[in-house]
């Protein structure tokens, strides 16, 4: 299978396919997906310490969902934010 194709016939290091943001973008594109992994880190280990623990097998599953539920919450407002600025950065100016 030809990989090239993925890359628009571009090697994936070349810096002429790398996006260009705008100086404002980059820092606020970074701290959004820094601040999504940070969330996400913690929701695993969370999870991964109940998953763990009790041995009560249907107050483990209430516990998660719970977990699961709030992880949504915290993430909701970033996604929102990228979704933001990704219309700024593919609409015409």
């Amino acid at each position: 299978m030809d990989d090239t194709k993925y890359y628009n016939n571009k090697f994936p290091g070349d810096l002429k396919s790398a996006p260009m943001y705008s100086p404002n973008t980059k820092p606020l594109l970074q701290s959004l997906l820094s601040t999504l992994a940070d969330i996400d880190f913690e929701y695993e280990q969370a999870r991964d310490k109940i998953s763990k623990s009790s041995p009560d097998l249907n107050l483990k599953i209430r516990v998660l969902e719970k977990l699961k539920a709030q992880h949504q919450e915290r993430r909701t407002p970033y996604i929102q934010q990228l979704a933001i600025l990704q219309e700024r950065m593919i609409s015409p100016r």
